[in-house]
């Protein structure tokens, strides 16, 4: 079953606003657990991680910013 536009929309607002704050905290968490890495490493897991975060969610933010399809 397919998202509408407007469903799309909505929740990619959602993932932004409330998932992303909480991801990013949960990712300096996790990373402040380990040992302190080197500078170059550090920088790449964060790297990593922030490109992590976008991958699942590819098809919800796919088209948002063009207008809704479904208008007349």
């Amino acid at each position: 079953m397919a998202l509408s536009y407007k469903a799309r929309k909505r929740w990619s607002l959602v993932v932004l606003v409330v998932g992303l704050p909480l991801y990013i905290v949960l990712a300096i968490t996790l990373v402040g657990l380990l040992p302190r890495p080197s500078f170059l490493l550090e920088l790449l897991i964060y790297v990593g991680l922030g490109i992590a975060w976008a991958l699942p969610f590819k098809f919800l933010f796919k088209g948002i910013g063009q207008a809704d399809p479904d208008a007349d």
